[in-house]
């Protein structure tokens, strides 16, 4: 193995972070690729322990293991190159694309392509949906508790977190009786790096609760919540943000909220960039460009700082994290939960685009679509997004392409 200098470092996943489209698969994969075959920066086995490390902790696990890698190499500073490397370019288009979306979201043609992304959004969040599924649901009583999760997070409005906490207990003590696997004591918790990451993290709450900035503050206290409870990967948590974003604070409707994840599927860089997105609209609404820049920033700090945090304060117990099986249990518990939680997302995602109108029913208030308000063009764009992704196996930014192309022609005929 090699050590790179820090220009290589940079050099590196600066081009990682450009070309790392296609989620966290694609963007493991091209890491993997760029760090252990043609670079000798990680052996397989290190490379694999931190990847599993990694999705032992709460946010984007591409992300924290670019941050790994960087930190592995080059302790803190390399930590901060390679993991903002990596996620900046995203950042930076998702900017762009969120100024543009924010000034021109309602122009008809613009709208014909939005209904082709957000069609596909349906077929790609069903896909996700079967590849965890498959990973996750290992026996019976993984398969009930992803229908107990669905059940309550559709049918009893229970919040995301709870679910993540039940499912998490549940692992945790299923697993009492194991003991962890023998071996070297792991090194003392470094509590100065994380007293001062998670000081670093938590002083836009303070600050903004001081100027008597409301917006902003109940922006960063959401996305510092967000951050901590973001097992499963970004989908897991996007219907529970949607139902904070959408129906408890009224910052986007549902459309935008559907947008914005279709447009951050296109870009590069993890997909829980989509809060940068969402934090930008918002901030636009109460003041324009420079507020949507401002909550922007906001949002991107109280998301991602917390990934170095978890970094750099955990990252030296790697092997002692690995060796606990109750961990390993609440962590797959979780999973399996996740997958109820993401089949609910798949749920409201098409109900809001293939219907124009949906009501509540019940003493519940469940969500149902109103039959007659059926989109015949989404409905159309959903097939044949769900021809080229599922049946011909295309990639998810020229399916994306295809299907926005497609729209723009049914809108051009005045059929979307």
């Amino acid at each position: 193995m090699t050590s790179p200098t820090r220009a290589d470092l940079a050099r590196t996943f600066h081009r990682i972070g450009w070309l790392s489209f296609g989620g966290p698969a694609a963007q493991i994969a091209l890491m993997h690729r760029e760090c252990v075959d043609e670079r000798p920066w990680l052996t397989e086995r290190q490379f694999l322990n931190a990847l599993s490390f990694c999705m032992l902790l709460p946010g984007p696990e591409a992300m924290q293991l670019a941050t790994y890698v960087g930190w592995r190499l080059h302790g803190i500073a390399g930590g901060l190159i390679a993991g903002g490397l990596f996620v900046a370019p995203g950042a930076l288009v998702i900017a762009v694309l969120a100024l543009i979306y924010a000034q021109v979201g309602t122009a008809p043609a613009l709208d014909a392509v939005l209904l082709g992304v957000k069609a596909t959004v349906i077929v790609i969040v069903l896909q996700a949906l079967l590849r965890l599924a498959r990973k996750a649901l290992t026996g019976a009583d993984m398969w009930g508790l992803a229908l107990v999760a669905f059940t309550a997070i559709y049918a009893l409005s229970v919040p995301f977190p709870a679910i993540v906490a039940a499912a998490a207990a549940y692992g945790w003590f299923r697993g009492r009786g194991t003991d962890a696997v023998p071996g070297a004591a792991a090194p003392a918790l470094p509590l100065r790096t994380i007293a001062v990451w998670a000081a670093l993290w938590l002083a836009p709450l303070p600050l903004l609760w001081l100027a008597g900035s409301e917006l902003y503050l109940a922006l960063a206290a959401f996305f510092a919540k967000l951050a901590v409870v973001t097992f499963g990967g970004a989908y897991a948590v996007l219907a529970y943000m949607s139902e904070v974003v959408v129906e408890t604070n009224g910052w986007l409707d549902a459309g935008q909220m559907i947008d914005a994840l279709g447009l951050a599927e296109t870009t590069p860089g993890p997909l829980i960039l989509v809060t940068q997105f969402v934090g930008m609209l918002t901030g636009h609404a109460s003041g324009g460009g420079t507020a949507a820049l401002a909550a922007g920033a906001l949002t991107l700090w109280m998301t991602f700082v917390p990934c170095f945090l978890w970094i750099f304060a955990l990252a030296g117990q790697v092997e002692a994290l690995l060796a606990r099986p109750r961990l390993q249990g609440a962590l797959s518990a979780v999973t399996a939960a996740v997958v109820g939680v993401i089949l609910n997302l798949s749920l409201w995602f098409a109900l809001h685009v293939l219907f124009a109108s949906v009501t509540e029913v019940g003493p519940t208030a469940l969500t149902v679509p109103v039959p007659d308000s059926l989109d015949p063009a989404a409905l159309a764009l959903a097939i044949l997004a769900g021809v080229l992704l599922l049946a011909l196996r295309r990639g998810v930014v020229m399916t994306l392409a295809i299907c926005a192309m497609a729209g723009a022609g049914l809108g051009a005929f005045g059929l979307a």
